[in-house]
């Protein structure tokens, strides 16, 4: 297994509870680490194998943090919706 940085251009980040939603949903993910969120550019950056990339977009979208463009009309609004639950978490933990 080789470690490289994946870079994924997410939608809704929208503050630091959203932020800890997604350090703490992917820190379960064993193999991910270094993970590291820019808030200003949408950017969720991890170190792991190129073979979790499909594990980690997995998530990242069930949390309401999908891949930029990936999703549109309802399934975006429904990312939308599931953001702001990720994120009152987020803030409460």
């Amino acid at each position: 297994m080789t470690v490289n940085q994946i870079q994924v251009h997410v939608e809704n980040i929208k503050c630091g509870g959203c932020e800890k939603s997604i350090v703490k949903g992917l820190s379960a993910i064993e193999g991910i680490s270094n993970i590291s969120i820019n808030r200003d550019q949408q950017l969720v950056s991890v170190d792991a194998d190129e073979s979790l990339r499909t594990e980690l977009l997995s998530r990242l979208k069930s949390m309401g943090y999908p891949e930029h463009g990936s999703v549109g009309g309802l399934d975006a609004g429904l990312a939308n919706a599931k953001s702001f639950v990720s994120c009152a978490i987020g803030r409460v933990s």
